[in-house]
């Protein structure tokens, strides 16, 4: 994998991995728990971030992982699910048995994983909230014969391996989605009312947040109270709606940021704030650095 410097909004640098096998970047990569350890023993590895989706399916083991400075134990049965950007860091005392499934957004759009399927399973979330699954010892079972199949083809790597990839790869998310449930047992009405205010208000989102910034114009939308919006979003992202739209602004800022060479004031009125100065105290509040501190950054990566 490949390695690359970003700082945190406390100013520490956070090595940044690009998916590699040796020197060529790849859409999909496999390892086993055991090879990782055997490589770095039981030392923990400093804190970083991956540019691609990541599985931590944890068999058997102990120990730690911190995801977004917040601090998970490692025990047996645990899958962990990390998005693209979330900083992470992994301590496990003891060697342990399980499995590592790297995937970007390319494996995904080619090989027809679509984005409402990684949406509605909701087991992957860049909120710090956001937490592991725990999926019993017949769920261990079941995900660790699924990834030794994944390991079979991947190590032979043979034509169209990664379309059969990608269809085990939905099995085990759907074994892990599956145990996530649990929490919602006896109320499968609730559950799926939610998923689909859910899968409606990020299409909404996507087509009115240069517009609309409230939760209040997204909710009269859909019919539904701003607190029941909120919860349903929280229910099944791990975010709620407040923390969605503002995100959803801060990405946009970011892109229009790095891609164009729009002003500052310029890309604040794009976005829909009439003031200039509103736009800087939302955006050094949501993403904890300025706006013209993540552009200068920016500006430093790409030379």
């Amino acid at each position: 994998m490949k390695n690359s410097l970003f700082t945190d909004t406390r100013g520490r640098e956070i090595p940044s991995f690009d998916l590699q096998v040796g020197e060529e970047n790849v859409l999909f990569a496999f390892r086993t728990m055991e090879e990782i350890w055997d490589e770095s023993g039981s030392e923990a590895d400093p804190p970083h971030r991956h540019n691609f989706y990541t599985i931590i399916f944890v068999k058997t083991g102990s120990g730690t992982h911190i995801i977004d400075y917040k601090e998970y134990d490692i025990v047996s049965g645990r899958v962990f699910f990390l998005s693209p950007g979330q900083v992470h860091q992994v301590f496990t005392p003891e060697k342990p048995i399980g499995l590592v499934i790297m995937f970007t957004k390319d494996f995904l759009c080619k090989y027809n994983i679509s984005e409402d399927f990684l949406s509605n399973i909701a087991l992957f979330s860049d909120h710090p909230e956001a937490s592991p699954v725990d999926v019993g010892v017949d769920g261990s079972e079941k995900l660790q014969y699924i990834g030794k199949e994944i390991e079979q083809l991947f190590r032979r790597g043979e034509r169209f391996v990664n379309d059969a990839v990608a269809s085990w790869l939905k099995l085990f998310l759907i074994e892990c989605n599956s145990a996530a449930e649990h929490l919602f047992a006896g109320n499968t009405q609730f559950m799926e009312t939610g998923r689909s205010i859910a899968g409606e208000f990020k299409k909404l989102v996507e087509e009115k947040f240069y517009e609309w910034h409230l939760v209040g114009d997204y909710s009269k939308a859909l019919n539904i109270t701003p607190d029941y919006l909120n919860n349903v979003l929280k229910s099944t992202t791990g975010t709620n709606a407040k923390e969605y739209i503002q995100n959803r602004l801060v990405l946009e800022a970011r892109r229009l940021g790095v891609h164009t060479s729009l002003s500052s004031k310029e890309i604040a009125y794009k976005l829909g704030f009439l003031d200039p100065a509103h736009f800087s105290t939302f955006y050094k509040i949501t993403a904890g650095e300025t706006f013209s501190d993540f552009r200068n950054k920016s500006e430093n990566y790409n030379r």
